[in-house]
């Protein structure tokens, strides 16, 4: 059976996109920097591997045929870990799932990051990390799905979506959950394979979203 890493996997939507691949009855590989952050779920199909993103993770990758990086620095730190998590870590995950041989790599991104210079002074250096990664992954030759939500909300989740661009700012959200739920129909859907897709709660389903 198919397995997928998932790299920040004790984040909001990394926790949540781990439970519901579990769900799923899919076996999943939790990448997490401590073991006890993901101790309220147990599942003999959830491996939890702990590493550190600023560090040499490879080892986590061994076995997984499919990625998910939703790891992110947060929104409290400053443009020195929006670097070493968001690009740097994000591009050295890459690296490493070309190396072991994975067949699909799902990106969390951001909207924006298509065109970091339109942001505000604050978002710059988050959204060019996202941009620099996301390039990185386009070139390195992996099989890879790009996913840019737009503003990230903590209402529960809402089951639909749309991928065009809201007319209003303030209708640029999405909650967490549905962003979750994305990842796990997005990982290793052959239907999805090299696209980049905006998103956003609106009035579809994610069949009719994603095409």
């Amino acid at each position: 059976m198919n397995k997928t890493l998932i790299i920040g996997a004790s984040g909001q939507i990394g926790k949540m996109t781990t439970q519901k691949m579990l769900n799923n009855g899919q076996e999943v590989v939790a990448l997490v920097r401590d073991k006890s952050k993901l101790a309220d779920i147990t599942n003999d199909k959830l491996t939890i591997v702990e590493g550190d993103l600023e560090q040499d993770f490879s080892h986590a990758f061994k076995g997984c045929d499919q990625v998910i990086f939703s790891a992110g620095s947060g929104g409290s730190t400053g443009a020195d870990k929006t670097m070493l998590i968001d690009l740097w870590a994000a591009c050295k995950a890459a690296d490493y799932a070309k190396n072991a041989g994975v067949s699909h790599f799902v990106m969390v991104s951001s909207i924006g990051a298509d065109d970091p210079a339109q942001g505000s002074d604050k978002m710059k250096p988050y959204l060019v990390a996202k941009h620099m990664a996301d390039e990185h992954l386009i070139q390195s030759g992996l099989t890879y799905t790009i996913i840019r939500p737009g503003s990230l909300t903590d209402d529960n989740a809402k089951g639909s979506f749309q991928s065009a661009k809201p007319d209003s700012k303030d209708k640029m959200t999405i909650t967490r959950e549905d962003v979750a739920s994305a990842l796990a129909y997005a990982v290793g859907n052959s239907a999805l394979n090299n696209k980049i897709f905006e998103l956003f709660n609106g009035d579809k389903t994610l069949e009719k979203t994603f095409v």
